[in-house]
């Protein structure tokens, strides 16, 4: 019998109780002769790489048994057992119950040795591991080998968070109870010091299932199963400790649930807190501080304290529980409170600062001189109205030192992109940039590659060739065919990156590269993202290239480079690239790629250069030129629903464009959108748009539009995308308005960033397309695809950058759709709207009617949105 034969058959059957069975009864010379083989043999199947580490860990319970019952020393034993393709068996308590078995020949010190060293190696979760819900890798076996052993548990923060992480497992799938654990007591008081353990505190609360830990603590403390004042001690440590809302919100619960008696509450600590606590912590300090008000176990400087810390909080809610806390108090404790109640004066909530006008006037009697003094002083920066209130209560209060007349606008500046990297000098400059691309395709680099790869081939390949072979016997340091295997089209790497390494392999090996381009790979035909017309295009580009150089061809250049960073070529360079061909016909792709690159205003004397052109190519260019290119097709946008159930949300977004008759089939394709492929299948191919087709925006608009759902909550380039787009030429009408009235409502706030800064760019050219952007607004949020709210902070931050003009122009679209009808309750985020107009309106000048504005302004009441609507109508009116 050949002990190491035997072990590692049961291993790859994943036969894992015969296995610890056969290891039980192995002699100590079986033992070695395993433990001899096992090491080197999971290094050399590592090297297989991926795949080879999937197939190990698949078969990760085998090997740790093997590991537990060969390996010698404890060290040993925990080294192997925690190795990155081991640590995580598919079942980790049934597990650790074999290798406990295995490790009972150990001695008692040998194995509390382990279990010593194993808890060392355990490690809170950070980061996405800290949302797991099955619990620490290797907790399992080191609880139970503390079970076996009688060994004292660990206290330490990893061991606690595992163990926190076991019971929210155990009961949500088994409905396991707390108070049996034998943990309960070692553990307990480090729950409330340890990190990780708010993580599974917090998920077991969003589960909502009607049981929960913190749950079960509370029940047990009231049955007497754990001491309440643990319990309580606990919580205001954590509380006192500080961290991240989501950290304290479990405890929060927690104290909730055990609801302390008013003489156990911490009143100094509470008020310390308010400052700088989360709002779900900073509310509960509030709802305890005021019950041991009630209890009379908060003396008026305390008092005054909290009071005051809440009035210079930014939370709504906060700063109306301190105004409303005030307006409970009697009227002489309030006294020492009154430069908390001037504080609210400042803020930007009107009926809010209301109440507190209403309430410093019914306390001028109780005030004092301090108190008095700070109420005047804040009183100087109310509206007349609420100012005269509070003259009429305080005294005469200084008028402002000079009244706000119509404020001072930014000025928006026209920004610009950086420019273009010089073309390549020498060939090993070029190979060196060629080493360097990403995964990601960078558009402008890759066509510095290109064009460098075409032109310098053409000046002296030998050369070219000389400087690429070292990078290509490197690339192709692969077993097999390496030039099928690296160089072709494979799913792996299907960007243009891949397309210039074929070019490259073009110059440096020709007849390898045919061999590549004949194969299955090089010549698939299944349809993919590379199969939208944009993409189909780039790919034609760039395999006419690799075609030219497989044939010991070249050129003097390729007619499509960019001269500018958005892409375009400048006309006379085009013209001038025409003539350097010497009548010959360029290739196909890239002229229908510089002609899509043309600006679209060119100098008339170009056109009888162009037209003494004499091939087929250059009267085409002339006609183009004549004709100031081809008319812009008509560009829309409508909702449609999903057919595929599986797809959220159910409605989605779609161009829809009407070309102008009279394209070229190539063209066609480009403009009407059409694809065999419901999205876009790689995202960041929408990087090349912008610069493809850099007079023609609103088609690249109704691209992004196209390409993939979720618009307005997706994370991927298409903000990106289009804040490159803008910098364009062409027209901007319903897409580009639809795409960034989606990016500025966007739920994430680097894509908010991308669409602002397309937003300004087009404002400060003079471009910004304000009715179609109000237009989609209004759509977008009867649909429900953004939210009233964000769009009006985004709205609100380009107002105040320069971009208060076309705000307005667009809210004076959007808002007549968006104000409520009689009996109607306003759309939540209509108050900060209308707030965001006024300011627009004001900066702009602006002066007019909007349907549904005066009714609103004269309903009755102190909402924000009313407020607001009064403000505007009041700037509308003059």
């Amino acid at each position: 019998m050949n002990p190491w034969r035997e072990v590692l058959d049961r291993i790859e059957a994943r036969d894992e109780e015969h296995l610890t069975t056969f290891l039980d009864g192995l002699n100590d010379l079986g033992r070695k002769a395993v433990a001899a083989q096992l090491p080197a043999h999971l290094a050399e199947e590592l090297r297989g790489g991926f795949e080879a580490r999937l197939k190990i860990e698949a078969l990760a319970a085998g090997y740790r048994l093997a590991g537990a019952a060969c390996l010698t020393g404890a060290e040993q034993v925990a080294t192997w057992l925690n190795r990155r393709e081991l640590r995580e068996p598919r079942d980790p308590e049934r597990d650790a119950g074999r290798i406990v078995s295995l490790l009972r020949r150990r001695s008692l010190e040998w194995r509390r040795d382990l279990a010593a060293r194993l808890a060392g190696r355990l490690r809170p979760p950070t980061g996405r591991a800290s949302r797991r819900s099955d619990g620490l890798p290797g907790w399992e076996l080191v609880a139970a080998l503390v079970s076996e052993t009688g060994a004292e548990p660990p206290l330490s923060d990893a061991f606690v968070a595992g163990w926190v992480w076991r019971q929210v497992w155990r009961r949500r799938v088994h409905g396991n109870r707390l108070a049996a654990d034998p943990l309960l007591d070692a553990l307990l008081p480090r729950l409330f010091e340890a990190q990780g353990v708010a993580a599974p505190l917090a998920m077991e609360l969003r589960w909502d299932l009607g049981r929960s830990t913190v749950g079960e603590l509370a029940e047990l403390a009231g049955g007497g199963r754990v001491p309440r004042e643990t319990l309580i001690a606990g919580c205001a440590r954590r509380f006192m400790t500080g961290g991240q809302a989501e950290d304290i919100t479990p405890f929060v619960r927690l104290w909730r649930l055990l609801r302390p008696a008013p003489a156990d509450i911490p009143v100094l600590d509470f008020v310390r807190l308010l400052p700088s606590a989360g709002p779900s912590l900073a509310q509960l300090a509030v709802d305890e501080l005021q019950r041991a008000e009630a209890a009379d176990l908060l003396d008026d400087e305390l008092f005054a304290e909290a009071v005051g810390a809440l009035a210079y909080r930014r939370e709504k809610g906060l700063l109306r529980a301190a105004v409303q806390w005030l307006a409970r108090t009697p009227a002489p404790r309030c006294a020492g409170a009154m430069p908390a109640l001037a504080a609210v004066f400042d803020v930007d909530t009107p009926a809010l600062r209301e109440r507190a006008v209403r309430l410093a006037v019914k306390l001028a009697p109780y005030a004092d001189a301090s108190g008095r003094e700070s109420i005047r002083e804040a009183a100087t920066r109310l509206p007349g109205a609420l100012r005269e209130r509070v003259a009429a209560a305080y005294g005469p209060i200084d008028e402002p030192e000079t009244e706000p007349g119509r404020p001072v606008a930014a000025v928006l500046p026209v920004p610009a992109l950086p420019g273009l990297a010089p073309p390549f000098t020498s060939p090993a400059e070029l190979v060196a940039e060629l080493r360097a691309l990403g995964w990601i395709d960078e558009p402008l680099r890759c066509e510095r590659v290109l064009a460098g790869l075409v032109e310098l081939t053409h000046g002296d390949r030998d050369a070219m060739t000389s400087a690429l072979r070292q990078w290509w016997e490197e690339t192709r340091s692969l077993p097999g065919d390496p030039d099928v295997r690296v160089f072709d089209r494979s799913a792996h790497d299907r960007g243009a990156r891949a397309l210039l390494a074929r070019c490259a392999l073009a110059i440096v090996a020709p007849e390898q590269s045919r061999r590549v381009s004949a194969s299955p790979a090089g010549t698939r035909t299944h349809l993919g993202s590379e199969d939208w017309p944009p993409q189909r295009l780039l790919r034609h580009r760039l395999e006419e290239v690799i075609a030219l150089f497989e044939r010991g061809e070249t050129i003097p250049a390729l007619l499509a480079t960019p001269t500018a960073p958005t892409g375009q070529v400048d006309a006379a360079t085009l013209v001038a690239r025409m003539e350097r061909l010497a009548g010959n016909e360029p290739l196909p792709a890239d002229f229908k790629q510089a002609l899509l690159r043309l600006p679209r205003n060119t100098d008339p004397d170009l056109l009888a250069r162009a037209e003494k052109l004499p091939s087929q190519a250059g009267r085409e260019l002339a006609a183009w030129l004549r004709d100031g290119g081809r008319p812009d097709p008509v560009v829309d946008w409508v909702v449609v629903q999903n057919r595929q159930a599986y797809h959220r949300p159910d409605r989605r977004l779609l161009p829809k464009v009407v070309p102008p008759k009279g394209l070229p089939d190539w063209l066609e394709e480009l403009w009407v959108l059409d694809s065999p492929y419901v999205y876009l299948s790689y995202q960041h191919d929408v990087l090349w748009w912008p610069v493809m087709m850099p007079s023609h925006r609103e088609i690249v608009a109704a691209w992004l539009l196209r390409s993939w759902p979720g618009l307005s909550s997706s994370n991927d380039p298409r903000m990106e995308t289009l804040a490159a787009l803008v910098h364009g030429d062409g027209p901007v009408g319903a897409a580009t308005a639809v795409v960034l009235a989606s990016g500025l409502g966007h739920r994430r706030d680097e894509q908010r960033a991308a669409a602002a800064d397309a937003a300004l760019t087009l404002a400060a050219r003079g471009q910004f397309p304000a009715a179609a952007f109000g237009a989609a607004v209004v759509k977008l949020i009867r649909l429900e695809f953004v939210v009233l709210k964000r769009i009006a902070a985004a709205l609100g931050e380009l107002t105040e950058a320069g971009a208060h003009a076309e705000v307005w122009q667009a809210l004076a679209v959007a808002l007549p759709d968006l104000m409520p009808s009689d009996g109607e309750r306003p759309r939540a985020g209509l108050g900060e709207l209308l707030g965001v107009a006024a300011r627009a309106a004001t900066l702009a000048g602006a002066r007019g009617e909007i349907a549904g504005l005066a009714g609103m302004a004269a309903r009755k009441g102190s909402s924000l949105v009313l407020h607001e609507a009064r403000r505007l109508y009041e700037v509308l009116s003059g």
